[in-house]
């Protein structure tokens, strides 16, 4: 309905009704607020690590509060300052997303069953095979494209 004006933070976009939007806004938040702290415990368990064996701190719960700490206000910072999210997820989802969501699925389960050459599932499998290889070749060059167009007319904290 929105074509090509839609906002990368498509509820941005909607305008009615106030009470969905900012019951879907909250959503998001109370989402993004979980999946961050799982997403980033690889990290941090990095940090730490890095910080209690090369750096000899003792392992304490303040050193992990302020190591955790440091870093959401890292990636918060950075976020602020370079808000080219869309591109960015298109830029980077193109390298991770397509390739362990489409078409290394597909590979492996077709390495393991070995279904009968132009069966239905050997074509299905074979489908999506070619579909995350084209998305993972165009989404990143719509993610840079995107970053590009939008950093040209960027001001930093305007």
């Amino acid at each position: 309905m929105f074509g090509n004006s839609v906002d990368d933070n498509i509820l941005m976009t909607l305008e009615k009704p106030n009470w969905l939007i900012a019951m879907a806004n909250m959503f998001v938040v109370i989402h993004v607020i979980g999946s961050y702290q799982i997403y980033a415990m690889p990290v941090f368990d990095m940090i730490e690590t890095v910080m209690v064996k090369k750096l000899n701190f003792k392992p304490t719960t303040m050193l992990r509060f302020i190591v955790r700490n440091v870093y959401v206000a890292f990636t918060m910072f950075i976020g602020i300052t370079f808000p080219f999210f869309g591109g960015l997820l298109g830029f980077f989802g193109g390298f991770a997303f397509a390739p362990t969501t489409y078409f290394l699925p597909c590979i492996m389960w077709l390495a393991i069953y070995k279904p009968r050459r132009f069966s239905l599932s050997w074509w299905c499998n074979y489908v999506c095979i070619v579909l995350g290889l084209c998305l993972m070749l165009l989404s990143p060059i719509g993610g840079l494209r995107s970053i590009i167009l939008n950093a040209k007319s960027y001001d930093f904290y305007s």
